[in-house]
């Protein structure tokens, strides 16, 4: 009479030799070439030169060479001489980028335009100017301001350009009156904590705005935005 056989267990197989290592690499590699990226942008000179790119990240030249070739297949640099440039290839990305914030930000918008009875918006900083990205208007008012997508203004007229250049000791929103728009007050909060943004959220209307009501609420809404956008 046979016995019978118990099952012989199976032992895990160990990782492939050089798997970890091959995605620190790449990792590496990665972030290599988004700090070489980052240094073009940075550059002092309107276009530095292979050896300051080395320099600025520390790396050889050949490996800045390497690491050239697939941002500049992608359009993010060019090569002119020993000289990099950005590319056109971050015009086409940076498109991408305002409808996203702007669907982001919509559902903050609503409910403040719709808590405040005043038409609400999103503002970011573009050079010197400030510009409405998303702008929503309150449903149940009989006339509100009609603040249009693209409206542009200086950075230093207007709440919602103001607002873009708080400090962080400030108490977070800021009113003007008349700035603009005769007869129109606002009130806007700058959107925190979302690196490489300079942006504003806030509100505009025909009516005075009570500050002591209206700023918590708009700061509350520049919070939501900058939450979505994380």
């Amino acid at each position: 009479m046979s016995r019978p056989t118990r099952p012989i267990p199976s032992t895990p197989r160990p990782p492939a030799a050089g798997s970890s290592s091959h995605g620190r690499e790449s990792s590496l590699t990665l972030d290599r070439g988004l700090a070489l990226l980052q240094a073009v942008a940075d550059a002092e000179s309107e276009a530095p030169t292979i050896s300051e790119l080395a320099t600025a990240i520390g790396a050889s030249r050949a490996a800045v060479y390497r690491l050239l070739v697939p941002l500049a297949e992608r359009g993010l640099v060019r090569r002119d001489g020993s000289k990099v440039r950005l590319g056109l290839g971050l015009l086409r990305l940076a498109a991408r980028v305002t409808p996203q914030l702007r669907l982001a930000a919509l559902p903050a918008l609503r409910e403040l335009a719709e808590a405040v009875g005043a038409t609400a918006h999103l503002t970011v900083a573009d050079g010197d100017e400030a510009q409405a990205i998303a702008v929503i208007e309150p449903s149940w008012t009989t006339y509100h301001v009609a603040y249009r997508v693209g409206t542009r203004h200086s950075l230093g007229r207007g709440a919602a350009g103001k607002a873009i250049g708080l400090r962080d000791e400030h108490p977070g929103w800021i009113a003007t009156t008349g700035e603009l728009q005769d007869g129109a007050s606002g009130i806007a909060a700058p959107v925190r904590g979302v690196p490489g943004l300079r942006a504003s959220v806030g509100v505009v209307s025909f009516h005075a705005l009570d500050g002591d009501v209206v700023g918590p609420l708009v700061r509350t809404a520049a919070v939501a935005v900058a939450d979505a956008l994380r």
